[in-house]
C-alpha cells in the first residue's frame, strides 16, 4: 500500500513539474514570393512568474530561429539564424497586459488571452524564396525562452538561483523541400 502511494505522489509531482513551462506545438512555413514562419507555442506560466508580472516586472521572451541545408559531404549550412524579442507586462493602473514587440503592442484585459498571443507567431517573414535552392533538403528549428537576461538586475540573481524562472521549450525540429 504504501508503495503505491509512492507512486502516485511521484506522479503528481512530476505532472505539476511539467504543467509550467513552454512546448512547441506545431511549426512550418507558408510560401509566397518568401517563405513566412508559422508557429504555435503552449505556454503555461508558473506562479511565481505570474505574481512578478503583477508587481510590474516585465517578463522578455526570446524565440530563436534556425534554417539549415543539409549536406551529405561537409558540415549543414545555415541559412538563416534570427531571434526576436517579445516583451509582456502588466500596467496596474489600466489593470491590462500588454505584448509589445520593437515599437509594435498590443493589449490584453486578462492574462490567458495576452499569453494565446504570444504563443502565436504568424506570417513572419524569415527568407526570399530565391535563397533556397530547390529540391535541397533544409531542417527548420525553432525555440522559446524567457530571457532572463533583459530582467531587472535583482531579479537576474534570483533567476540563477532558482527554477522557477527559468522558461524554455525545447528545439522544435522539421525537414522542408521548396
Amino acid at each position: 500500500m504504501r508503495f503505491w502511494r509512492l507512486v502516485a505522489l511521484l506522479l503528481l509531482f512530476s505532472f505539476s513539474a511539467h504543467a509550467d513551462g513552454i512546448r512547441v506545438k506545431s511549426a512550418g512555413f507558408s510560401a509566397n514570393d518568401e517563405y513566412r514562419l508559422n508557429a504555435y507555442f503552449e505556454i503555461s506560466l508558473n506562479s511565481t512568474l505570474e505574481e512578478a508580472l503583477k508587481k510590474g516586472v516585465p517578463l522578455t521572451f526570446l524565440t530563436e530561429f534556425e534554417l539549415t541545408r543539409v549536406r551529405w559531404y561537409w558540415f549543414n549550412e545555415k541559412i538563416v539564424d534570427a531571434t526576436w524579442h517579445t516583451k509582456l507586462s502588466y500596467n496596474a493602473l489600466t489593470q491590462q497586459y500588454r505584448l509589445s514587440s520593437g515599437t509594435l503592442y498590443q493589449n490584453f484585459d486578462n492574462l490567458s488571452d495576452a499569453v494565446s498571443v504570444l504563443g502565436s507567431l504568424l506570417h513572419r517573414q524569415v527568407i526570399d524564396r530565391a535563397v533556397l535552392t530547390k529540391g535541397a533538403d533544409y531542417t527548420g528549428m525553432l525555440r522559446m525562452s524567457l530571457d532572463v537576461s533583459m530582467l531587472p538586475k535583482p531579479f537576474q540573481i534570483d533567476a540563477l538561483a532558482s527554477n522557477e524562472w527559468n522558461l524554455s521549450s525545447d528545439w522544435f525540429k522539421w525537414n522542408f523541400v521548396p
